[in-house]
This record gives structure tokens, sequence and C-alpha cells, in this order.
């Protein structure tokens, strides 16, 4: 089999940077108008619930919104950096022949990791009490009158220091399996012969037993502990089925936009089927998941657990509700219908529109698991919004696109190549 190298052009490269500067103008220009605007002071109404009571009548300055905007950003793109290298990994265990074609595609989504690591160090570092209810020192000291027991006894795991070794370990363990992946299968590439494959068969095994732990822990640190007084069982899960759908909708559209621009020849109707039916099936399983969560606090009814949905539907003077809906519409409704039959999941247009429609949602997703905690009534869509948006997007093109082209999109000499050549369904 021949090679087949990537060749971004100056032109593409160009749009990228152009999409940063835009997003960049548009973050100055929102700063600005927060700024000019008192800070943008925001009051959310006053609840009983101890988290809601101590932050409801904190203004939302502009510092507040653009450092909650970085994390729910970084916080996505992240996920489906990662989500990408288990889909390599789930391959490689399950033996399976069919996705080797596509295979440098989830694989690039990686390179995006290092960047992500560094800039949720320097948000935590600089911008933790903007985020995180439960950073404040008062909350901890008996003697002081907004002392939170609740919070107070969580001290053990949710301490800065602890927070941040977890969170340079996720990131450290996440870059080295990466790398240790890709190393081998650009060796394969090389050298050839079956070893590479088996070793990465182990290095598969190894990396989903971690990524199996760092998914859910990363999931409670990062989102979850934003609403620090609520708790839920099925949280780490929630949180991996929107960056795994994220993630599987990316390797689509990039494998569709690829096919369409003269790469990827030997991709055919059944590669795009399978990937169809993985969007489809995983689209369901975060509404499962979804309605698993909602139906278990609806009915059990605590305010404790209540609290979550309220504010969402409810509470913050009902800000979220349109989103809450949307996102369900979005993400679970309109990939369902779509993609329903067999020739929609073989269509490149089809599955085109769906996996736009589903990153978006999903970003939409994340955007609703963070901002009514951090921002309440402070939260928008404004320049802000979309400027960090458009940079971040701007930075997750440069740097898969870069490792698109790092190496050749067909593993030449991978043991399974003519199975996922002549693969039919």
């Amino acid at each position: 089999m021949t090679e087949e190298r990537l060749i971004i052009s100056r032109k593409t490269t160009n749009k990228f940077f152009l999409m940063i500067a835009i997003g960049v103008v548009l973050l100055i220009v929102g700063i600005i108008a927060m700024a000019a605007g008192g800070g943008g002071e925001h009051h959310a109404a006053a609840g009983e619930h101890g988290e809601a009571a101590a932050t409801a009548h904190e203004a939302v300055s502009w510092s507040k919104r653009l450092f909650v905007n970085l994390w729910f950003n970084n916080v996505y793109f992240t996920g489906i950096a990662i989500t990408g290298l288990f889909f390599v990994a789930v391959q490689y265990v399950a033996y399976a022949g069919w996705s080797v074609l596509i295979k440098r595609v989830p694989e690039a989504l990686g390179y995006y990791l290092p960047f992500g690591g560094a800039v949720m160090l320097i948000v935590f570092l600089f911008g933790s009490h903007d985020i995180f209810h439960w950073t404040h020192e008062y909350l901890y000291d008996v003697n002081d009158p907004r002392y939170d027991p609740i919070i107070a006894g969580k001290a053990p795991f949710l301490n800065t220091v602890f927070f941040l070794i977890r969170m340079v370990a996720y990131f450290v363990l996440w870059i080295l399996f990466f790398n240790w992946l890709r190393r081998n299968s650009i060796n394969e590439d090389l050298h050839g012969g079956t070893s590479y494959y088996h070793k990465s068969i182990r290095i598969s095994a190894m990396f989903l037993v971690v990524f199996g732990v760092t998914s859910s822990l990363s999931a409670w640190d990062w989102v979850l502990s934003v609403d620090t007084h609520w708790f839920s069982t099925m949280f780490g899960w929630y949180v991996f089925a929107s960056w795994f759908i994220s993630g599987l909708a990316a390797t689509t559209l990039t494998v569709i936009i690829l096919k369409q621009n003269g790469y990827l020849k030997m991709v055919n109707s059944n590669h795009l089927h399978d990937l169809g039916k993985f969007v489809f099936a995983f689209s369901i399983f975060w509404t499962y998941i979804w309605f698993s969560q909602f139906m278990l606090i609806w009915y059990a009814n605590i305010p404790e657990e209540s609290i979550y949905f309220l504010e969402r539907l409810g509470g913050n003077e009902g800000k979220f509700m349109p989103i809450f809906f949307i996102n369900l519409i979005i993400n679970f409704v309109f990939p369902f219908l779509v993609l329903m039959t067999r020739d929609a999941k073989r269509q490149m247009i089809m599955l085109k529109i769906v996996t736009i429609a589903i990153l978006f949602g999903h970003w939409l997703d994340f955007y609703l698991m963070i901002m009514p905690g951090t921002l309440r009534t402070g939260a928008g869509f404004g320049f802000i919004e979309i400027g960090t948006a458009l940079t971040f997007l701007g930075v997750f093109l440069l740097t898969f696109t870069k490792g698109l082209t790092k190496a050749s999109l067909v593993p030449v000499n991978h043991p399974f190549l003519e199975e996922s050549v002549h693969h039919h369904v």
C-alpha cells in the first residue's frame, strides 16, 4: 500500500490563525464592554442552598467570566483529544480491522493534550477562586461565619495541592500513553512486522485501565466540583459519554473532509457506515445516561440532589431552561431521527450535518454543566463566549492538523490493513 501524506496549505493554516485572531479580538471587545459596564453586575437571587447563598450576591466580573470560559472550553477540547486516544486503544484491544484506514485521525487528536494541560494548569493557578467555590479558605475555618461543614468534610479530597497533583498526573499519564502509542504506530510504518502491533495492544490495555480511573476522577475534579454540594454517582459516566460522542463526531467529520479533499481514497461507504453507527449508538448512550441521572434525582426528590436541575430549569431566573431543552434536541432527537436509516449513515452530507450539530450540541452540554454553578445569572452568550470558543477551536485545529501531517494517513504496514481495505457491511 502506498503512503498518503496530508499537506496543509498555507491558506488553510492562515484561516486557523485568522480564527484565533478574531477570537482574541472578540474576547478583548467583550472584556472592555464588561469593564466599561461596571464589571457586569449580574446578581443571582439568594437561595436556601448553602453554596448558592454564599455566592448569590457576588458580582460577575469580566475576569471571572473569562476564567470560567477558558476552563469550560479547555475541558471540552481536552475531552475530545483524550477520547481520540481511547478510541484507538479500544480498536487495538478488540483486534478490530475495519478502523485501520481511519485510525490516524483519532490518533492525531491527542496532539492537543500538551496545550490543554498547560492551559488547565495556568487557569487553575490564576482563576481557581473564580471557578471553584471550594477553593476559598474561609469555608474551612470553624470560627468564620461563612464556614461550610459540607465542604469542610470534603477537604481531604478537595484541596488545592491534591487537586493540582491529580491534574498534573492525569496529563502526564495521558501524554505518556499518547506518545507511546503514536511512536509505535509510526515505527510500524517504518519497519513493518507484527511486533509493534502486539506491543500496541499491551500499551492500549494498560491505557484503558488508566483511562477508566482518570476519566472519572477528572470529571469529578474539573466539572462536578463546580457544584460543590451536589453529587451524582453517574457523573463520571455522563462526562465520558459527552466527551466520547464529541470525539467520535470530530473523527467522523475529519474523515469526511479529508475524503472530500482527495485523501483517504480507500475509505468507502462501509467505513462511513460504521462511523455513523458509532455516532448513532453513542448519542443514544449519552441520552440514556442523561435520562438515568435525571430520572433518579427527580424520583427521589432529595433537596441536595434536585438543586442541580432546579438551577438549570427554574432557578437562576430561568436563564438556562431553553439551553436545557435545546441540549436534548441537538444531542439526541436530531441525530436519532437523521441517522436512523442505513442509507443516512452512508451519506457524507448527512453525517457531516449531524457531526457538526453534535460538536456544537456537546459544547452546549458542557456550558450547561459549568455555567449555572459558576456564573449563575451572570452567564450569557456574548463576545467573551464566542471569542473564547473561536480561539480554542483555532488552536485545536492547528495542533490536530499538524498531527495529521506528521505521518502517513494510511498506516502502510498495519497487519490488518488488507482487512480494512476490503471491509464490507
